[in-house]
Protein backbone atom coordinates (compact mmCIF):
# COMPACT_ATOMS: atom_id res chain seq x y z
CA UNK A 1 0.00 0.00 0.00
CA UNK A 2 1.19 3.33 -1.10
CA UNK A 3 1.75 6.02 1.88
CA UNK A 4 -0.09 8.81 2.27
CA UNK A 5 3.40 10.74 1.71
CA UNK A 6 3.39 8.76 -1.55
CA UNK A 7 -0.16 9.34 -2.35
CA UNK A 8 0.50 13.60 -2.37
CA UNK A 9 3.50 13.50 -4.40
CA UNK A 10 1.70 11.48 -6.55
CA UNK A 11 -1.31 13.83 -6.97
CA UNK A 12 0.79 16.85 -7.35
CA UNK A 13 2.59 15.37 -9.91
CA UNK A 14 -0.23 14.73 -11.83
CA UNK A 15 -1.37 18.23 -11.34
CA UNK A 16 1.33 19.94 -12.54
CA UNK A 17 1.34 17.65 -15.34
CA UNK A 18 -2.19 18.94 -16.05
CA UNK A 19 -1.66 22.33 -15.66
CA UNK A 20 1.35 21.98 -17.76
CA UNK A 21 -1.05 20.00 -20.28
CA UNK A 22 -3.25 23.53 -20.19
CA UNK A 23 -0.85 25.67 -20.45
CA UNK A 24 0.68 24.25 -23.41
CA UNK A 25 -2.14 23.62 -25.15
CA UNK A 26 -3.38 27.02 -24.52
CA UNK A 27 -0.59 28.63 -26.65
CA UNK A 28 -0.51 25.82 -29.28
CA UNK A 29 -3.69 27.12 -30.61
CA UNK A 30 -3.74 29.01 -33.54
CA UNK A 31 -5.99 31.36 -31.81
CA UNK A 32 -3.76 31.90 -28.95
CA UNK A 33 -0.96 32.33 -31.76
CA UNK A 34 -3.27 34.74 -33.21
CA UNK A 35 -3.93 36.93 -30.20
CA UNK A 36 -0.10 36.73 -28.82
CA UNK A 37 0.80 38.55 -31.91
CA UNK A 38 -1.96 40.89 -31.98
CA UNK A 39 -1.95 41.85 -28.97
CA UNK A 40 0.93 44.55 -29.38
CA UNK A 41 -1.26 46.20 -32.11
CA UNK A 42 -4.40 45.95 -30.04
CA UNK A 43 -2.44 48.10 -26.86
CA UNK A 44 -1.49 51.23 -29.74
CA UNK A 45 -5.23 51.01 -31.16
CA UNK A 46 -6.38 51.25 -27.63
CA UNK A 47 -4.36 54.02 -26.76
CA UNK A 48 -3.81 55.86 -29.74
CA UNK A 49 -7.63 55.62 -31.06
CA UNK A 50 -10.00 54.20 -28.81
CA UNK A 51 -9.17 55.76 -25.65
CA UNK A 52 -8.99 59.55 -27.42
CA UNK A 53 -12.31 58.71 -28.81
CA UNK A 54 -13.46 57.61 -25.52
CA UNK A 55 -12.32 60.73 -24.64
CA UNK A 56 -13.75 62.62 -27.36
CA UNK A 57 -17.20 61.34 -27.18
CA UNK A 58 -17.57 62.36 -23.22
CA UNK A 59 -16.86 66.15 -24.23
CA UNK A 60 -19.39 65.95 -27.10
CA UNK A 61 -21.33 66.50 -24.13
CA UNK A 62 -19.53 69.22 -22.32
CA UNK A 63 -19.30 72.91 -22.64
CA UNK A 64 -15.06 73.00 -23.04
CA UNK A 65 -13.29 75.12 -23.74
CA UNK A 66 -9.44 74.04 -25.45
CA UNK A 67 -7.80 76.28 -23.29
CA UNK A 68 -9.42 75.51 -20.18
CA UNK A 69 -10.60 71.97 -20.39
CA UNK A 70 -11.17 71.28 -15.84
CA UNK A 71 -14.15 74.15 -16.14
CA UNK A 72 -16.05 71.95 -18.54
CA UNK A 73 -19.82 72.03 -17.74
CA UNK A 74 -22.25 68.96 -18.75
CA UNK A 75 -24.58 70.15 -21.54
CA UNK A 76 -26.00 67.13 -22.51
CA UNK A 77 -27.49 67.12 -26.45
CA UNK A 78 -26.78 70.68 -26.96
CA UNK A 79 -23.71 70.61 -29.06
CA UNK A 80 -25.84 68.12 -31.21
CA UNK A 81 -28.62 70.09 -31.45
CA UNK A 82 -26.75 72.75 -32.54
CA UNK A 83 -24.45 70.63 -35.12
CA UNK A 84 -27.55 69.54 -36.72
CA UNK A 85 -29.61 72.95 -36.75
CA UNK A 86 -25.47 74.51 -38.57
CA UNK A 87 -26.60 74.98 -42.66
CA UNK A 88 -22.86 74.92 -42.51
CA UNK A 89 -22.25 71.20 -41.30
CA UNK A 90 -24.42 69.12 -43.80
CA UNK A 91 -22.67 71.71 -46.74
CA UNK A 92 -19.15 70.32 -45.62
CA UNK A 93 -20.70 66.87 -45.12
CA UNK A 94 -22.40 67.53 -49.02
CA UNK A 95 -19.11 68.56 -50.01
CA UNK A 96 -17.34 64.87 -48.28
CA UNK A 97 -20.01 63.07 -50.01
CA UNK A 98 -18.82 64.22 -53.43
CA UNK A 99 -15.16 63.86 -52.96
CA UNK A 100 -15.71 60.21 -51.76
CA UNK A 101 -18.80 59.93 -54.69
CA UNK A 102 -16.23 60.90 -57.71
CA UNK A 103 -12.80 60.21 -56.12
CA UNK A 104 -13.48 56.54 -54.80
CA UNK A 105 -14.96 54.83 -57.78
CA UNK A 106 -12.48 56.19 -60.28
CA UNK A 107 -9.65 55.90 -58.10
CA UNK A 108 -10.86 52.38 -57.93
CA UNK A 109 -11.06 51.29 -61.28
CA UNK A 110 -8.23 53.10 -62.65
CA UNK A 111 -6.02 51.01 -59.75
CA UNK A 112 -7.25 48.05 -60.99
CA UNK A 113 -6.46 48.59 -64.45
CA UNK A 114 -2.83 49.52 -63.76
CA UNK A 115 -2.70 46.41 -61.86
CA UNK A 116 -4.13 44.19 -64.83
CA UNK A 117 -1.63 46.35 -66.55
CA UNK A 118 1.68 45.52 -64.58
CA UNK A 119 0.66 41.77 -63.69
CA UNK A 120 1.46 40.92 -67.78
CA UNK A 121 4.45 39.44 -68.66
CA UNK A 122 6.06 43.26 -70.14
CA UNK A 123 9.55 44.27 -70.07
CA UNK A 124 10.42 46.67 -67.57
CA UNK A 125 6.68 46.22 -65.22
CA UNK A 126 9.07 46.20 -61.78
CA UNK A 127 9.96 49.90 -63.15
CA UNK A 128 5.84 50.54 -64.14
CA UNK A 129 4.97 49.20 -60.83
CA UNK A 130 7.29 51.83 -58.60
CA UNK A 131 6.54 54.87 -60.65
CA UNK A 132 3.00 54.34 -60.16
CA UNK A 133 3.40 53.91 -56.54
CA UNK A 134 5.73 56.85 -55.50
CA UNK A 135 2.83 59.26 -55.76
CA UNK A 136 1.10 57.45 -52.45
CA UNK A 137 4.10 58.07 -50.81
CA UNK A 138 5.12 61.44 -51.56
CA UNK A 139 4.38 64.07 -49.25
CA UNK A 140 0.83 65.13 -50.35
CA UNK A 141 1.26 69.12 -49.70
CA UNK A 142 3.96 68.81 -52.13
CA UNK A 143 1.91 66.85 -54.63
CA UNK A 144 -1.21 69.89 -54.32
CA UNK A 145 1.93 72.48 -54.37
CA UNK A 146 2.77 71.14 -57.98
CA UNK A 147 -0.33 70.35 -59.49
CA UNK A 148 -1.65 74.22 -58.15
CA UNK A 149 0.93 75.19 -60.83
CA UNK A 150 -0.34 72.81 -63.80
CA UNK A 151 -4.19 73.93 -62.79
CA UNK A 152 -3.45 77.47 -63.12
CA UNK A 153 -5.31 79.63 -65.88
CA UNK A 154 -4.23 79.00 -69.38
CA UNK A 155 -1.33 75.94 -69.07
CA UNK A 156 -1.24 73.39 -71.21
CA UNK A 157 -3.67 71.02 -68.54
CA UNK A 158 -6.22 73.50 -68.43
CA UNK A 159 -6.56 73.93 -71.63
CA UNK A 160 -6.97 70.72 -72.65
CA UNK A 161 -9.80 69.96 -69.77
CA UNK A 162 -11.16 73.18 -71.74
CA UNK A 163 -11.65 70.85 -74.58
CA UNK A 164 -13.63 68.78 -72.43
CA UNK A 165 -15.93 72.00 -71.84
CA UNK A 166 -14.11 72.37 -68.73
CA UNK A 167 -13.51 76.70 -68.14
CA UNK A 168 -9.65 77.66 -69.01
CA UNK A 169 -9.49 79.06 -65.21
CA UNK A 170 -7.54 78.12 -62.03
CA UNK A 171 -9.23 75.37 -60.74
CA UNK A 172 -8.34 75.25 -57.16
CA UNK A 173 -9.24 79.41 -56.70
CA UNK A 174 -12.82 78.87 -58.44
CA UNK A 175 -15.71 77.80 -56.34
CA UNK A 176 -16.77 75.82 -59.45
CA UNK A 177 -14.13 73.58 -60.07
CA UNK A 178 -12.06 73.62 -56.23
CA UNK A 179 -13.85 70.64 -54.85
CA UNK A 180 -13.38 68.66 -58.07
CA UNK A 181 -9.56 70.04 -57.73
CA UNK A 182 -9.19 67.71 -54.65
CA UNK A 183 -10.74 65.03 -55.88
CA UNK A 184 -8.24 64.83 -58.64
CA UNK A 185 -5.22 65.26 -56.01
CA UNK A 186 -7.14 62.43 -54.23
CA UNK A 187 -7.44 60.12 -57.17
CA UNK A 188 -3.84 60.58 -58.48
CA UNK A 189 -2.21 60.22 -55.07
CA UNK A 190 -4.53 56.59 -54.65
CA UNK A 191 -4.00 54.37 -57.23
CA UNK A 192 -0.55 53.28 -56.36
CA UNK A 193 -2.23 51.97 -53.10
CA UNK A 194 -5.08 50.92 -54.75
CA UNK A 195 -3.03 49.08 -57.92
CA UNK A 196 -0.73 47.30 -55.16
CA UNK A 197 -3.60 45.87 -53.51
CA UNK A 198 -5.29 44.79 -56.68
CA UNK A 199 -1.91 43.38 -57.59
CA UNK A 200 -1.66 40.98 -54.72
CA UNK A 201 -4.92 39.63 -55.31
CA UNK A 202 -4.27 39.25 -59.24
CA UNK A 203 -1.73 37.21 -58.34
CA UNK A 204 -3.43 34.98 -56.49
CA UNK A 205 -6.38 34.18 -58.52
CA UNK A 206 -5.85 30.34 -59.46
CA UNK A 207 -4.28 29.85 -63.49
CA UNK A 208 -6.90 26.85 -63.69
CA UNK A 209 -9.91 28.97 -63.23
CA UNK A 210 -8.26 31.05 -66.43
CA UNK A 211 -7.47 27.81 -68.41
CA UNK A 212 -10.71 26.51 -67.58
CA UNK A 213 -12.64 29.38 -69.52
CA UNK A 214 -10.45 29.26 -72.36
CA UNK A 215 -10.82 25.69 -73.16
CA UNK A 216 -14.64 26.86 -72.84
CA UNK A 217 -14.54 29.22 -75.48
CA UNK A 218 -14.91 32.75 -72.90
CA UNK A 219 -13.63 35.62 -73.96
CA UNK A 220 -11.30 38.27 -72.41
CA UNK A 221 -13.75 40.63 -71.18
CA UNK A 222 -15.80 37.36 -70.03
CA UNK A 223 -12.62 35.91 -67.97
CA UNK A 224 -12.64 39.39 -66.16
CA UNK A 225 -16.52 39.73 -65.65
CA UNK A 226 -17.25 35.87 -64.23
CA UNK A 227 -13.41 35.09 -62.75
CA UNK A 228 -11.47 38.05 -62.12
CA UNK A 229 -14.18 40.72 -60.33
CA UNK A 230 -15.81 38.09 -58.24
CA UNK A 231 -12.55 36.72 -56.68
CA UNK A 232 -11.47 40.07 -56.36
CA UNK A 233 -14.79 40.89 -54.61
CA UNK A 234 -13.45 41.20 -51.15
CA UNK A 235 -10.48 43.36 -52.01
CA UNK A 236 -12.82 45.64 -53.37
CA UNK A 237 -14.44 45.56 -50.62
CA UNK A 238 -11.50 46.65 -48.45
CA UNK A 239 -10.29 49.18 -51.44
CA UNK A 240 -13.20 51.11 -51.39
CA UNK A 241 -13.74 51.20 -47.56
CA UNK A 242 -10.19 52.08 -47.31
CA UNK A 243 -10.58 54.85 -49.46
CA UNK A 244 -13.93 55.98 -48.27
CA UNK A 245 -12.15 56.69 -44.89
CA UNK A 246 -9.75 58.49 -46.34
CA UNK A 247 -11.69 60.26 -48.55
CA UNK A 248 -13.61 61.83 -45.50
CA UNK A 249 -10.38 62.49 -43.81
CA UNK A 250 -8.90 64.63 -46.63
CA UNK A 251 -7.51 67.87 -44.52
CA UNK A 252 -3.56 68.71 -45.89
CA UNK A 253 -4.40 69.21 -49.24
CA UNK A 254 -7.69 71.66 -48.87
CA UNK A 255 -4.84 73.74 -45.75
CA UNK A 256 -2.33 73.55 -48.97
CA UNK A 257 -5.18 75.28 -51.20
CA UNK A 258 -5.99 77.43 -48.42
CA UNK A 259 -2.55 78.63 -47.04
CA UNK A 260 -3.15 82.16 -48.65
CA UNK A 261 -6.58 82.53 -46.97
CA UNK A 262 -9.40 80.99 -44.64
CA UNK A 263 -9.39 77.41 -44.89
CA UNK A 264 -11.91 76.32 -46.91
CA UNK A 265 -10.99 78.54 -49.40
CA UNK A 266 -12.15 79.96 -51.88
CA UNK A 267 -15.60 81.03 -50.25
CA UNK A 268 -15.60 78.04 -48.10
CA UNK A 269 -16.26 75.93 -51.22
CA UNK A 270 -13.26 72.94 -50.28
CA UNK A 271 -14.98 72.78 -46.33
CA UNK A 272 -15.28 69.37 -45.58
CA UNK A 273 -16.44 67.53 -42.24
CA UNK A 274 -12.68 67.38 -41.23
CA UNK A 275 -12.09 71.25 -41.37
CA UNK A 276 -15.36 71.68 -39.89
CA UNK A 277 -14.11 70.09 -36.68
CA UNK A 278 -10.84 71.80 -37.13
CA UNK A 279 -12.33 75.08 -36.99
CA UNK A 280 -14.62 74.44 -34.27
CA UNK A 281 -12.96 72.18 -32.55
CA UNK A 282 -9.16 74.07 -32.71
CA UNK A 283 -9.21 77.03 -33.85
CA UNK A 284 -12.09 78.44 -31.87
CA UNK A 285 -11.05 76.18 -29.34
CA UNK A 286 -14.82 74.97 -28.56
CA UNK A 287 -13.26 71.19 -28.10
CA UNK A 288 -16.87 70.29 -26.64
CA UNK A 289 -18.65 71.61 -30.12
CA UNK A 290 -15.73 69.92 -32.21
CA UNK A 291 -16.13 66.23 -30.68
CA UNK A 292 -19.56 66.36 -31.29
CA UNK A 293 -18.78 66.82 -34.93
CA UNK A 294 -16.19 64.16 -34.69
CA UNK A 295 -18.76 61.58 -33.49
CA UNK A 296 -21.21 62.26 -36.00
CA UNK A 297 -18.09 62.19 -38.70
CA UNK A 298 -17.70 58.92 -36.91
CA UNK A 299 -21.32 57.45 -37.26
CA UNK A 300 -21.52 58.67 -41.27
CA UNK A 301 -18.77 56.56 -41.84
CA UNK A 302 -19.59 53.65 -40.15
CA UNK A 303 -23.29 53.53 -42.32
CA UNK A 304 -21.15 54.56 -45.68
CA UNK A 305 -19.13 51.02 -44.90
CA UNK A 306 -22.30 49.10 -43.85
CA UNK A 307 -24.11 50.47 -47.12
CA UNK A 308 -21.11 49.45 -49.02
CA UNK A 309 -20.85 45.90 -47.58
CA UNK A 310 -24.53 45.45 -48.36
CA UNK A 311 -24.07 46.29 -52.17
CA UNK A 312 -20.96 44.48 -52.79
CA UNK A 313 -22.79 41.64 -51.31
CA UNK A 314 -25.84 42.14 -53.34
CA UNK A 315 -23.83 42.32 -56.63
CA UNK A 316 -22.05 39.04 -55.34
Amino acid sequence: MMSNGTKAAAELRRDNKGGQSLFRKMFDSDMSVGWLFSLPFLILWAWWFFYPFLQSFIRSFQDANFAALDEAKFIGFQNYVRILQDPEFYRAVLHSLEIVLIAVPVQTLIGLLMAILVNQKIKGKGIFRTVFFIPYITSQIAITTVFMMLFKQGTFVTEFFGLFGFGNVTWFADTNYALMFVAILFIFQQCGFTMIVYLSGLQEVPKDLYEAGQIDGASKWAQFRYITVPFLKPITFFIVSVATILGFQIFDQIAAISRYGALGSPAGATNTVVTYFYQHGIRYMNIGYGSAAVVLFFLIIMIITYLQKKLLDEKG
